[in-house]
């Protein structure tokens, strides 16, 4: 009776093994350590130079830490309204602009995966020009001119609101879908805008995310349709303001050299730009971790099918 108590009682430990790293994967983490570090310290040393004086800008001894910190040129940034009036529009385009795209994306990509709709190999192919010849600048000026969007918010939107790649890669998500699930609804009576909102769209999630995130990121990004057809300032989007304020510390500098600038204007000029990016840049980090998760399932499983 004692021996069966002591087995019954006997705790057994498990040893763990240290991992042993072999050289391929020591090097290979090396190498994503290199291009890690490739891609993280050059935005380390924008924020140290926006936080640094100009001294210590013009004299090159900020590298990756501020040197003589100072944040004149972050409030310089956050005084001025028009900024954040930018900042605000800005974010209201992003989302209507990214709203609309998703839903000219879903109502393209889906009928052009369907075997049964007329003409689909001609509409692919109409989708897929796109993307080799485009009309040019002059041309897409003239014809927003036309249009009478010049000065219009919707400038910004509706010119550039479908993006071919993005349809492909998002037709190639409907395609690689089981078949079975569509004719299961089917059966059940559904019509093909429900099968799309109850079946295609929810397995859909990591797709549709990553596509999110295209769109949001180019549209946050995007200069040169503002820098085009925009000339209201009310509607001037935060990267076209941030272009003005760089040009602005530019003529700050040309100034001090003729000796007609002010002592704050050209203490911070070396700084502001650096910060602005830093500004710009901020609010679509915030943003991207929520939806990262999605970003390599979304792109790798929409490349499945062609």
């Amino acid at each position: 009776m004692k021996k069966d108590y002591e087995e019954q009682n006997t705790v057994v430990y498990e040893v763990k093994k240290p991992k042993i790293w072999t050289g391929p994967q020591i090097v290979l983490s090396i190498i994503i350590l290199i291009i890690s570090l490739t891609c993280l310290l050059p935005f380390v040393n924008v924020a140290a130079t926006s936080l640094s004086s100009k001294s210590a800008i013009l004299s090159g001894r900020v590298s990756f830490w501020p040197v003589e910190l100072e944040t004149r040129a972050y409030k310089a940034i956050f005084a001025d309204p028009a900024m954040t009036r930018s900042l605000v529009f800005t974010v209201i385009i992003t989302v209507v602009y990214t709203v609309f795209s998703m839903i000219m994306t879903i109502l393209m990509a889906y009928p052009l995966t369907k075997k049964r709709l007329k003409g689909r190999q001609f509409f692919n192919f109409m989708a897929l020009f796109t993307m080799y010849f485009s009309g040019g600048t002059i041309p897409i000026y003239l014809n927003i001119k036309e249009l009478g969007l010049l000065d219009s918010p919707w400038s910004l939107i509706l010119p550039g609101m479908l993006s071919t790649y993005n349809m492909i890669i998002l037709k190639s998500f409907f395609s690689a879908l089981p078949a079975e699930l569509e004719e299961a609804a089917t059966i059940d009576g559904a019509n093909d805008f429900q099968i799309l909102l109850q079946v295609y769209l929810p397995l859909s999630m990591a797709s549709l995310a990553t596509l999110t995130l295209f769109y949001a990121v180019g549209k946050w990004n995007s200069f040169q349709d503002a820098l085009y057809y925009i000339q209201n300032k009310a509607y001037q989007p935060l990267q076209l303001k941030l272009y003005h304020l760089i040009k602005g510390s530019q003529a700050v500098d040309i100034a001090a050299m003729e000796g007609g600038s002010s002592t704050v204007a050209t203490d911070i000029s070396e700084s502001i730009e650096p910060a602005s990016i830093i500004f710009a840049t901020l609010p679509i980090l915030v943003v991207y971790p929520f939806v990262q998760r999605y970003f390599v399932a979304g792109v790798t499983i929409g490349a499945v099918k062609g």
